[in-house]
This record gives C-alpha cells, sequence and structure tokens, in this order.
C-alpha cells in the first residue's frame, strides 16, 4: 500500500486479487472494502444490510477467512486475495455451497444470501467436520436472515458436510 502525502490529498493505493484477478486502484484513504468492491469493481453481490457489522450481508472471504466489508477499511485488504460471491461459480457449475442452498430451498429474497453463502464456505474450508446443527448455527450468528428462519440453511450445510464426511 503506498500512501498518497501530497496536502489536502487523502488516498491510498490499495492491491488486492479479487475473485482470481489482480487489481491495483488509488481510492480515498476511509474507502470501506465493501464499497471499493460495489462502486469501484461492479461486484454488487456483496450488499450493505446495516453499515454497523451486524447482518453479515457484507461477508466476503479475505485470505479465505470470513470477514465483514462494511467494517474494513479497502486499505486493510492491501495485498490481500479477497473473494466474493461472484468468484465462487466455476463457469456454469455453481460451487457446492451455492448448489446445496439451491436444493434445499435455503433462499427466498436472496439479499442476505452472498454473505451467508461465504460464511458457509469459511466453515467449511476451516472445519474438516463432521459438523453439528451447533456447530453451524454458531458459525453463522453475524449473519442474519429474516426470511428463512435459518432451517433450510443449516439443512443445507449439514447435507453438504455429510455428502463431504461420506467422500
Amino acid at each position: 500500500m503506498t500512501v498518497d502525502a501530497r496536502p489536502g490529498t487523502e488516498a491510498v493505493t490499495v492491491t488486492t486479487t479479487v475473485n482470481g484477478r489482480a487489481d491495483s486502484r488509488q481510492v480515498p484513504a476511509r474507502t470501506l472494502l465493501v464499497h471499493l468492491l460495489r462502486e469501484e469493481l461492479g461486484l454488487t453481490a456483496t450488499t450493505v444490510g446495516c453499515d454497523t457489522s451486524s447482518c453479515g450481508a457484507c461477508t466476503v472471504l479475505l485470505d479465505g477467512r470470513s470477514v465483514k466489508s462494511c467494517t474494513l477499511l479497502a486499505a486493510q485488504a492491501d495485498g490481500a486475495d479477497v473473494r466474493t460471491a461472484e468468484g465462487l461459480a466455476d463457469g456454469d457449475r455453481l460451487h457446492p455451497v451455492q448448489e446445496a442452498f439451491r436444493e434445499h430451498h435455503a433462499l427466498q429474497c436472496g439479499f442476505c444470501t452472498p454473505g451467508m453463502v461465504l460464511a458457509v464456505v469459511s466453515l467449511l474450508d476451516e472445519n474438516p467436520g463432521p459438523l453439528t446443527e451447533h456447530d453451524v448455527r454458531r458459525a453463522l450468528v453475524g449473519n442474519l436472515c429474516r426470511c428463512t428462519g435459518y432451517h433450510n440453511i443449516v439443512r443445507a450445510v449439514l447435507a453438504l458436510d455429510a455428502a463431504r464426511q461420506a467422500g
């Protein structure tokens, strides 16, 4: 990261890899990662629901770990690998978590879905399993959904984990 130190200029150069693509750009120093993704890169699956890190709709993967991008400065992601929901699918094939959500009707309006899916990707990557319902619910505590009541989301994650355990 480089900082433009000219008086009256508060800009930083942020260099990241986003969904496998290298990106380097100068942004105002106070730019949040969510705004870099949405406004600068056009990756609008990452949504802003609360701006207080409470709802999880802005969840992305930063170097493989689930983070809330609405409370993270873009400069804090300098040098990192950022993955959004747009970066999960392999061509026309959905990511296994996305497919599990589809199969188990784990979404309704879809507003929380990208953040929820990325939180689940992080959970599965960090935990070899087998997972319990408690494990899944604890991992999703920072992601709010007003439509589904979580039942189908938890069911989708547990089914995916069971398939993963079976090989």
